[in-house]
């Protein structure tokens, strides 16, 4: 007899799906963009839950700055001073830049200015090479990639708290005694910290896409300290020249004069509020929050590039 041969039944070809109905099938079993930029309240819940990680990345590089150096961390306050001293002697003796300013507190006037002004200036450096220079760590990691600028400004903070130290000995040792103004440092600088970070954000994603960028902020800085009055006060400069009013305005509300002139008052006496703008304050916050939003907001959109290309 033959023995009939049973041939189990073929399973049912389901249909490949199409191209365009790829993106319904992943949302129905839950599947999302890989590197996809999360809403904007998940991506600041993301990097507030990073940020052990942005405070030890930012003391690690603070560390590592100045690591082949014999000199070691000291470079942090010499650097800032050395070019206090510079400055003095070209613009302080020769060109004659204290005017307005009695000769006694133009020192401090000076070094204050000088390591306000590196706060704002390190920090934009840094933002412009924090994804370029970091390449290695975006592609290999997951992170929200704000962590990076947010750290170097934060790495800036840390100096420049190292650097206040001899600053208080400057301005001692030119005749201003502590007082309750010298709290008004620390408002001042969280202020100058949150519109740092704001440019660092703006920054890196310039410089992700353009690496010629940091080739070109160097000239870009330069000409905003000369423009802010590190080594001369505004007013008493355009005292007696005949500049247009909004011009003058202009000099003095930017926002690298507001701060280096709020701390300047706060510590240093005889520098009262006649050198100061009107409604400095106010001034001050909203450089702050209009750098820190606008920063922020446009790093964020486009926090899916980062790393490709």
């Amino acid at each position: 007899m033959s023995q009939a041969l049973h041939t189990p039944p073929s399973p049912p070809v389901r249909p490949v799906p199409a191209e365009d109905d790829l993106p319904a099938l992943a949302a129905r079993y839950g599947l999302t963009v890989s590197g996809a930029r999360p809403s904007l309240p998940e991506y600041v819940r993301q990097l507030w839950a990073r940020r052990h990680f942005i405070l030890a990345f930012s003391r690690a590089k603070l560390t590592a700055q100045y690591s082949q150096a014999r000199l070691g961390q000291l470079w942090q306050v010499a650097t800032p001073l050395l070019n206090a001293a510079v400055y003095f002697f070209i613009f302080g003796l020769l060109l004659g830049a204290r005017k307005g300013i009695p000769h006694e507190i133009y020192v401090p006037f000076l070094v204050t200015g000088v390591f306000v002004f590196t706060f704002t200036q390190s920090s934009v450096l840094a933002g412009v090479r924090a994804i370029s220079g970091n390449l290695g760590l975006v592609r290999a990691l997951h992170f929200p990639r704000a962590a990076l600028p947010v750290s170097f400004a934060l790495q800036q903070l840390q100096q420049l708290l190292f650097s206040l130290v001899v600053l208080v000995l400057v301005v001692l040792a030119f005749g201003s005694l502590p007082g309750l103004s010298w709290l008004l440092v620390v408002p001042a600088l969280g202020l100058q910290f949150v519109f740092n970070t704001g440019l660092a954000l703006l920054f890196a994603r310039l410089g992700s896409r353009t690496p010629d960028l940091a080739q070109l902020m160097p000239f870009v800085l330069r000409t905003w300290m000369y423009a802010s009055g590190v080594m001369f006060s505004i007013p008493a400069m355009l005292a007696d020249k005949d500049v247009p009013g909004w011009l003058a305005d202009v000099l003095q509300w930017n926002p690298a004069a507001v701060y280096m002139d709020l701390v300047r008052f706060a510590l240093i006496d005889g520098y009262g509020s006649a050198y100061l703008p009107p409604h400095v304050w106010a001034v001050a916050v909203g450089w702050a929050l209009l750098a820190g939003v606008i920063g922020f907001v446009y790093f964020w959109k486009a926090e899916e590039t980062y790393g490709r290309g």
